[in-house]
């Protein structure tokens, strides 16, 4: 199981340098560092988003609870696995 953990380790470690060496998934127009990510470090990302494109029936607070109680009952079955 060691050599196992090792080689993938081994296999991990080669696969981010050639990732972070080929610069796989960066936009060269928006080399923003680490925080590329938030759209807001964007300029003028309002034009990239179209806002209208999807508007959910269900109200946000419905979505803000769903979120709670998903986390609330994964966080249970994860306790109850632990105990197992």
């Amino acid at each position: 199981m060691t050599a196992v953990t090792i080689g993938v380790f081994v296999a991990v470690v080669i696969c981010a340098v050639y990732i972070a060496a080929n610069r796989l998934g960066v936009v060269d127009g928006y080399d923003f560092g680490a925080g590329a990510y938030y759209y807001a470090d964007i300029p003028g990302y309002e034009s990239l988003i179209n806002e209208d494109a999807y508007k959910a029936p269900v109200p946000v607070w419905a979505h803000i609870v769903l979120f709670l109680v998903w986390g609330w009952l994964m966080y249970r079955l994860w306790s109850w696995i632990d105990r197992k």
